[in-house]
C-alpha cells in the first residue's frame, strides 16, 4: 500500500513519519507524475494560499481530481481540508480549491496564529482525541453527501465523504496514530482495489 503526502509546503514530513510508523509505504509527492499507483494522498496543513498557488504552478489540480475519480482516497488536514472543500469562505482572491468534498470551509475561522490551541475532541470511531488547532479553519457546513465526524464548540472540525476525509486540526503533530490508522483502514480500506 503506497500513500503519498503532497510535499509542496507545510507539515508533510510529519505525516510521512506517522504513516511509516503504521507500516505504510509513504512517499513525498512533489510532481503530478508521482500520483501514479497511490491508493491515497494526504494534503497537509500549512498555508492554504501558498499550497494552492504551488498546486497551480505544478499543475496538480486536474491530476488529483483524475486520480481521485480513478479510486485514490484523499485526506486534507487544516489547509488540506480547505483545498478539498467545494467552497471556501474568506479565501484570498484567486485562491483555488479542488472542489471535491461537499463541505464549505471557513479559512482561519478559529483566529490568527496567536489563537492556536489544543483541546480534546470526540472523533467518531476513534474516541477522545487531542486536537492541535493552528490558525485553523472550521467546516462551516456539511452537504448531504458528507458526514460529520467531530465537533468543537459546535463547529465541525472533521468530516468524511466516502473516500475523502477532512480534519481542520493536525493529527500529524500529536504522536497519536489513531486518525492516521482510521484513514488507512477505514477510508483507503473502504475502496475496492
Amino acid at each position: 500500500m503506497r500513500i503519498g503526502v503532497l510535499a509542496l509546503q507545510g507539515a508533510f514530513r510529519e505525516h510521512i513519519l506517522m504513516l511509516e510508523t503504521l507500516g505504510v509505504d509513504a512517499v513525498p509527492v512533489r510532481l503530478p507524475s508521482q500520483l501514479a499507483d497511490l491508493v491515497g494522498l494526504i494534503i497537509p496543513g500549512g498555508e492554504s494560499t501558498a499550497i494552492s498557488k504551488l498546486m497551480d504552478t505544478y499543475a496538480f489540480f486536474d491530476p488529483i481530481r483524475q486520480h481521485h475519480q480513478a479510486g485514490m482516497s484523499l485526506w486534507g488536514t487544516c489547509a488540506g481540508a480547505i483545498l478539498l472543500a467545494e467552497e471556501v469562505i474568506d479565501a484570498t482572491p484567486g485562491q483555488e480549491s479542488l472542489r471535491l468534498m461537499d463541505v464549505v470551509a471557513r479559512r482561519n475561522a478559529f483566529g490568527r496564529q496567536v489563537d492556536s490551541f489544543e483541546t480534546d475532541i470526540d472523533f467518531a470511531s476513534v474516541g477522545l482525541y487531542r486536537g492541535v488547532f493552528i490558525r485553523a479553519p472550521w467546516i462551516e457546513s456539511v452537504g448531504p453527501s458528507a458526514e460529520i465526524l467531530a465537533k468543537h464548540a459546535d463547529k465541525v472540525v472533521a468530516a468524511r465523504q466516502g473516500d475523502m476525509l477532512a480534519t481542520v486540526f493536525h493529527p500529524e503533530l500529536t504522536g497519536d496514530l489513531r486518525i492516521h490508522r482510521y484513514f488507512v483502514e477505514n477510508v483507503v480500506g473502504s475502496q475496492a482495489r
